[in-house]
């Protein structure tokens, strides 16, 4: 039987480019940065949570070369990477400093069934979702 989501992935086409946005701008800390040969394992997570995500780039030894440039042409347009969903005890604040970064929104600040929320996309062509959830509402 499942127990948890352990680690999810995104496609990001630099990442150390990816380590300075979802840390610096995001606000999230590295969980694990090694280095496995053929790929770099870098992962990443909301201070005190244990799930990580994978800023997974493109290429070996997940994928032949071919398909990595389809996937980073995909990803480019925004079509072809992941999304993640984060929620926030201050939305407005983190809203604030994502503005003051020059983030790209696709979203401002809307009421949702479930709380407020905004949606912007990561320099790789991620969509990524900020709430103030109220868990009652799911």
């Amino acid at each position: 039987m499942l127990k948890r989501n352990n680690i999810s992935s995104i496609y990001v086409l630099d990442q150390d480019e990816a380590l300075r946005f979802y840390t610096e701008v995001v606000g999230l800390e590295v969980a694990q940065d090694l280095d496995f040969g053929p790929m770099r394992w870098l992962a990443v997570r909301v201070p005190g949570d244990p799930k990580t995500i994978l800023l997974e780039k493109p290429g070996e030894p997940g994928m032949d070369e071919a398909t990595a440039a389809q996937v980073r042409d995909l990803v480019t347009k925004g079509a072809g990477g992941g999304w993640l969903a984060f929620d926030t005890d201050d939305l407005d604040s983190l809203y604030a400093s994502m503005k003051e970064a020059g983030v790209e929104f696709t979203q401002d600040i809307v009421e949702q069934p479930y709380g407020r929320d905004f949606a912007i996309r990561d320099p790789f062509g991620n969509h990524l979702r900020f709430g103030d959830v109220k868990s009652e509402r799911l």
